[in-house]
């Protein structure tokens, strides 16, 4: 017996597939478990070039160094530095600066 669809299907509305992914993404409380997550969510080559962003985000962040070091040391591509670059200095979502932000909240209260 083929099973019944539901009777309304989920939202395909791209505002509410990412609102749906980004409340997924609050659920996991420890760092194995958000690991679990992103691999089933992600390609290996999807779940690398997301951790690549994530710490050319912290080297443009935290270093002096230029894009050109960036790239020659992480063999991440001038483009994507320069994406990254872009979105942590100058767009306004800000995800990259409150996400840096946090984390270094976190470790200030963590060595008190």
């Amino acid at each position: 017996m083929i099973s019944e669809l539901p009777p309304v299907l989920p939202s395909r509305d791209e505002s509410d597939l990412r609102a749906g992914l980004a409340d997924a993404l609050l659920v996991p409380e420890t760092q194995a478990d958000m690991l679990a997550l992103l691999t089933d969510l992600c390609t290996p080559a999807e779940l690398h070039s997301l951790a690549e962003r994530w710490h050319v985000a912290q080297l443009l962040d935290g270093t002096d160094l230029s894009y050109r070091d960036i790239a020659e040391g992480t063999g991440v591509s001038p483009t994507t530095i320069t994406r990254v670059a872009r979105f942590l200095r100058t767009e306004p979502h800000q995800g990259y600066r409150a996400t840096i932000d946090g984390l270094a909240a976190k470790e200030i209260r963590n060595v008190r």
